[in-house]
């Protein structure tokens, strides 16, 4: 009987001890989930505030031929006389013309449908997409493709007829091949948009080094750094998509911006679709470096008119940063002395 009862005995000591054993578990569930959560939150607030200093930096350099206006971004699509953009551009602006039948699906030409914060932005992102696609011209779907070009009976351009046509009637006409983009044929980002964001961009999640942490440097995806006006920001295709998940992410897809060279090499591991720094480092691809001096594209995207300056809570979020620091310093504190609490009480379970 006595050894029944020292089995019995036995048995809830093992029960009391899993038990234990797992509320010591499920803390640390729950403080890595914490944790994560706050690193999240303090990943948020350092990009903010790194998007700041970048501009900063990079404001003070805004005299080497960065265009700062849309209209003037515009003036140097105009000087392209013989290309496809230039002669939709001169339509665009031409009161009479404006309004053709031709030009009803055209969206517009890359370069003047988003803005960005500051000349080295403007100067790596329209670097990497080139000339050609930045004076590409944006249609709504295929329909509106087919209305540019017109062909004869034996298969060669009809110059008299579509875009062509048009640009013989004002003097200018278009040479070579040009590029034009089809968003209804594009495959759309279909991860959602960001919850309340009013630049409806893309929830992609941050990238991570094999330990877990975001790269050094980092400050957003370049599709997320476009900015759009109300007009671009509110036009949708025909199933309900924005530029930003067609036009900008068919362009730029997860391109990383970091804000030097340096850190942008150092964080190489997560880096698969490509990444730029603002002092002019270019991966084109995993695997694809692009090397040597950086080549001014003359058509740049123009600049968000009146500058970053100091947002009105810059000293709040920085404190805000201060406060969720020293929280993640008392939670890994705290599972420091649960995972030894665990660790005792596994060695004296066996």
């Amino acid at each position: 009987m006595s050894r029944l009862n020292h089995t019995l005995n036995l048995n809830d000591d093992i029960r009391e001890r899993s038990k234990i054993i797992k509320q010591h578990e499920d803390n640390l569930k729950f403080i890595n989930s914490q944790s994560n959560q706050l690193a999240e939150s303090i990943l948020d607030l350092q990009v903010r505030l790194a998007k700041y200093h970048s501009n900063n930096v990079i404001t003070l350099d805004s005299g080497n031929g960065a265009f700062h206006t849309e209209e003037e971004t515009m003036e140097q699509i105009l000087k392209k006389e013989n290309s496809a953009a230039a002669v939709f551009s001169w339509l665009k602006s031409n009161a009479q013309t404006s309004g053709l039948t031709l030009t009803k699906d055209i969206v517009g030409v890359v370069a003047t449908l988003g803005k960005v914060e500051s000349d080295n932005l403007s100067r790596i992102l329209s670097e990497f997409l080139g000339l050609e696609t930045m004076l590409a011209v944006v249609c709504s779907s295929y329909e509106g493709i087919n209305a540019l070009e017109k062909y004869d009976n034996e298969g060669l351009i009809n110059c008299n007829a579509g875009l062509y046509g048009i640009g013989s009637s004002i003097g200018k006409r278009i040479n070579g091949r040009f590029s034009v983009i089809s968003l209804a044929d594009l495959r759309p980002f279909v991860g959602g948009l960001v919850a309340d964001d009013p630049e409806k961009k893309l929830a992609l999640p941050k990238p991570r080094l094999p330990n877990g942490e975001c790269p050094a440097g980092f400050v957003d995806y370049a599709v997320n750094m476009i900015h759009l006006d109300s007009k671009h920001l509110s036009f949708v295709t025909e199933i309900g998509y924005g530029l930003r998940e067609t036009l900008f992410y068919g362009l730029f897809s997860r391109l990383q911006i970091y804000k030097t060279r340096k850190e942008m090499l150092l964080a190489l591991p997560c880096i698969h679709e490509g990444a730029l720094s603002l002092d002019g480092g270019m991966i084109k691809r995993s695997g694809m470096f692009a090397l040597g001096s950086r080549k001014d594209v003359e058509v740049k995207f123009p600049l968000i008119s009146g500058g970053s300056g100091v947002p009105p809570n810059y000293i709040e979020t920085e404190e805000a940063v201060r406060k969720l620091n020293w929280e993640t310093s008392k939670l890994s504190a705290d599972k420091h002395r649960e995972q030894q609490l665990l660790d005792y009480r596994k060695g004296n379970l066996q």
